[in-house]
C-alpha cells in the first residue's frame, strides 16, 4: 500500500534526486525519492571492494595476492563480503585487473553462497594511475550512496553501520571517511577536523604533529565520479576537503591491513 504526501525540498536535493531517474528502473520522481529512502534505511544499500593496481604489486605468493590471503579456513575477501552482508550491503562491485578478478571470482562465483550479487569490474592498465581512477569505473553503475572498502583491508571490529548513519546524517557530504589514529602518521592520510568536517586532507606528509588519520573505508555519493584526479588520497580527498564537502567518523575501533604473507600469517595466530 502506498500514501500520497507532499514535501518542502530545497533545488539543489531535488537536481539530486532527479540525477536517479534513469527511465528504466526509475522511471519519475516519486520512485526515485523511494528509492532513495529505501537505501538510506537500509535496502539497496551498496558497496565497491577495490583492488585495482599492478597485479604484481598486490601479489604476496606465488598463488595468492592481498585480498585472496588465507587466514586460517577462509580469506581476506570472504570475510569482507560476508562484515558487508551482515550490515545490509547485498549488491557488492570488486574492481581489479584480470588475474585478480580471476582468482577472487574463484572463491566468490556470483555471491550467492553468501547471499549477496557479486559484480566484477575489470580494471585494464590504462583505466587507472591511481584509486580515484580505480573508483569511477563504477560511474553510471551506482546512483545512490555506496560504501567503499579496501581489498586488502580486514575490518570486522569496525562498526561501519554508524559510518553510513552519520554519512546519511551530513547533507552536504560528498564523502565521509572512517578515521582513526596511527603512531606513525606520516604513512597515512592525516586529517585536520572541526567538529565531523575534514578542513585538511594530506597524503604522507614528511612531518606532522597531526595523529588522526584515514582509515580505508568510506562512504560516498556519486558526486565523488565527477571530482577530477587520479587518487583518492592526493586528489579528490584534498579537494573535497577545501569545498568543505568532506567529513570524518571517528573510530577506536582499527582495521588490519594485509601486505605481505606475514601480514595473513600474523593475524591467523
Amino acid at each position: 500500500m502506498k500514501a500520497k504526501i507532499s514535501i518542502t525540498i530545497e533545488d539543489s536535493v531535488l537536481k539530486g534526486i532527479d540525477s536517479v531517474v534513469d527511465n528504466v528502473f526509475i522511471r519519475n520522481r516519486s520512485q526515485a525519492i523511494e528509492f532513495l529512502a529505501k537505501t538510506a534505511l537500509g535496502e539497496h544499500k551498496q558497496a565497491v571492494i577495490l583492488a585495482g593496481g599492478p597485479e604484481e604489486k598486490l601479489r604476496i605468493s606465488e598463488a595468492e595476492y592481498r585480498i585472496t590471503a588465507r587466514i586460517k579456513n577462509t580469506t581476506v575477501v570472504e570475510r569482507a563480503v560476508k562484515k558487508l552482508r551482515e550490515n545490509g550491503f547485498k549488491d557488492i562491485f570488486i574492481v581489479a585487473r584480470h588475474n585478480v578478478l580471476t582468482k577472487v571470482f574463484d572463491i566468490l562465483k556470483d555471491g550467492s553462497g553468501y547471499n549477496v550479487k557479486v559484480s566484477y569490474i575489470e580494471e585494464k592498465e590504462k583505466d587507472s594511475n591511481g584509486s580515484a581512477d580505480s573508483l569511477r569505473l563504477l560511474k553510471g553503475k551506482i546512483n545512490a550512496n555506496f560504501l567503499v572498502v579496501y581489498g586488502h583491508v580486514l575490518f570486522d571490529k569496525v562498526n561501519i553501520q554508524e559510518l553510513w548513519n552519520q554519512h546519511m546524517k551530513q547533507a552536504t557530504a560528498v564523502a565521509t571517511l572512517i578515521l582513526t589514529t596511527a603512531p606513525n602518521p606520516s604513512e597515512k592520510g592525516t586529517v585536520k577536523v572541526e567538529g565531523n568536517r575534514i578542513l585538511e586532507f594530506i597524503q604522507k606528509p614528511r612531518r606532522t604533529d597531526v595523529y588522526l588519520v584515514f582509515s580505508p573505508i568510506l562512504v560516498a555519493t556519486p558526486e565523488i565520479f565527477n571530482t577530477s584526479g587520479s587518487s583518492l588520497e592526493y586528489d579528490v580527498f584534498p579537494k573535497l576537503a577545501e569545498q568543505g564537502l568532506l567529513y570524518g567518523h571517528t573510530s577506536s575501533e582499527k582495521e588490519h591491513h594485509i601486505h605481505t604473507a606475514a601480514d595473513a600469517r600474523a593475524i591467523a595466530k
